[in-house]
């Protein structure tokens, strides 16, 4: 259970024990029960839209390099701020670099498994990411689990907060609407590498797959995803509310999985591309979907998938 879940089990009318005795049991600190968040500044919003469209360009700057572009825009930044910011939305550039954050302790980080896996058919490798959505006032985290093979999104959820919570959620429904990978992929983050996620896959014997540090072309397909998402929809709106931010992303990957066409599956749907995979597989006739298909081959789709995401 995660420390908000067993937070909003304290129970300050209860006559038996204190909210000391209570917080003790739960394994929470007292003073997180007390704890309201400080809103973001309007002026730190506008900069997070801004440091999120120049992260979706240049993918591979970094602190030092993000500072630079701002201030060429105009605004007066210095380091320090830029990296508290890019920690709050979770950004991570692509270059591979020193180790210097961390993952939980706690927590185990698991081997990347896809590195030269040819990759065949639906429901063999899945993966997740998490990503920021700006909102007109304020701001959401959206997660998605995608399938490598048909890029299909197969659930997701958005949060208020980097709560492990939201992350079990989407995996739930895609392992009970879907049925199971025989690898999921994620990167090294402490929503992914936690005890309740990874033990939702072990428990169904799914290998877990995790990229290396700094490295999002290891998890390239869903980061192709962030990208049209952001251009096609987040950009071109200003959510009023979590609520109208759900719905309105809702019909989008409503859009992306069963009308957008995509010219990697040979200008089929996710949803097309899916479900006819998954059925042939079934009959145990792969090979003849890759001829019927003519899809490319995960290298090419890669390749692909990593020019567009590097252009500049």
């Amino acid at each position: 259970m995660s420390p908000a879940a067993r937070l909003a089990l304290v129970d300050p009318a209860d006559a038996a024990l204190s909210i000391v005795a209570q917080c003790q049991l739960l394994k929470v600190a007292r003073s997180t029960l007390y704890y309201r968040p400080v809103p973001v500044s309007a002026e730190d919003l506008t900069l997070m839209r801004r440091m999120d469209e120049l992260h979706l360009a240049y993918p591979f700057y970094g602190s030092r390099r993000l500072t630079a572009a701002l201030r060429r825009d105009g605004w007066p930044v210095n380091r320090k701020r830029v990296k508290r910011l890019m920690q709050v939305m979770a950004l991570e550039t692509i270059y591979q670099k020193p180790n210097t954050s961390r993952s939980h302790p706690d927590h185990k980080v698991y081997p990347y498994l896809l590195r030269g896996l040819a990759i065949e058919r639906a429901n063999q490798v899945w993966c997740a990411d998490i990503t920021y959505i700006p909102m007109a006032k304020g701001f959401v985290y959206l997660v998605a689990v995608m399938d490598w093979f048909s890029r299909r999104v197969l659930a997701w959820r958005m949060s208020i907060s980097l709560d492990t919570s939201f992350c079990v959620e989407a995996l739930q429904e895609a392992l009970e609407r879907h049925g199971q990978p025989d690898i999921f992929n994620t990167d090294q983050g402490v929503q992914f590498t936690s005890t309740d996620f990874v033990a939702e896959l072990e428990a169904r014997g799914v290998r877990v797959s995790m990229d290396g540090k700094g490295r999002y072309l290891d998890n390239i397909f869903i980061e192709r995803l962030w990208r049209s998402l952001k251009y096609e929809e987040v950009f071109i709106r200003a959510y009023g509310s979590v609520a109208e931010a759900r719905r309105s992303i809702g019909g989008w990957l409503a859009f992306y999985n069963d009308e957008r066409p995509h010219q990697a599956l040979s200008y089929r749907t996710p949803r097309e591309v899916f479900e006819t995979a998954a059925c042939v597989y079934v009959d145990n006739a792969s090979a003849s979907l890759r001829c019927a298909h003519a899809l490319p081959t995960y290298t090419q789709a890669q390749q692909q998938e990593e020019r567009v995401l590097t252009e500049v």
